[in-house]
């Protein structure tokens, strides 16, 4: 996880002097994907988006193996969501050539819950398996009836 959260901030959070009059703050969810979906040049957004999803991929596969409380499809999207979030935030508020994107919080997310249902769920319940059975699977005492 540390490793993935040096790349992270070497991804989000390095300043791009050049990118200054191209930066813009999207507060509306969708509409730099529309934009990115419009554009003719089919390389860059794939770039723009895959990057965004592939960048959640790793919260999937590494929240659910870090912490059993971590596991679950909601969780995963919240506590990804969160941080990403705050990653957003702080790019758009401190970093040069940077802004806030929603759609860049939701690709992330969407990036994670992939990566949780592909591996981090399996991953998750290997590491962390259960400590008591689910309330319909207990067995009932010897010698009682249903």
């Amino acid at each position: 996880m540390v490793a993935f959260a040096v790349v992270l901030a070497r991804l989000t959070l390095e300043a791009s002097p050049a990118s200054v009059p191209l930066a813009h703050d999207n507060l509306t969810p969708g509409r730099s994907i529309e934009a990115y979906l419009s554009r003719p040049a089919f390389l860059d957004t794939v770039k723009q988006l895959g990057g965004n999803v592939l960048l959640g991929v790793p919260f999937g596969i590494l929240l659910p193996l870090l912490s059993r409380r971590a596991r679950g499809f909601l969780r995963v999207a919240l506590l990804t969501a969160a941080t990403m979030l705050l990653v957003e935030l702080v790019q758009g508020a401190l970093v040069t050539g940077r802004a806030f994107d929603v759609d860049d919080v939701l690709l992330n997310t969407t990036g994670a819950l992939l990566g949780y249902v592909t591996v981090g769920r399996r991953l998750g319940r290997a590491v962390h398996p259960r400590t008591r059975p689910r309330w319909w699977r207990r067995r009932r005492p010897a010698g009682t009836s249903a």
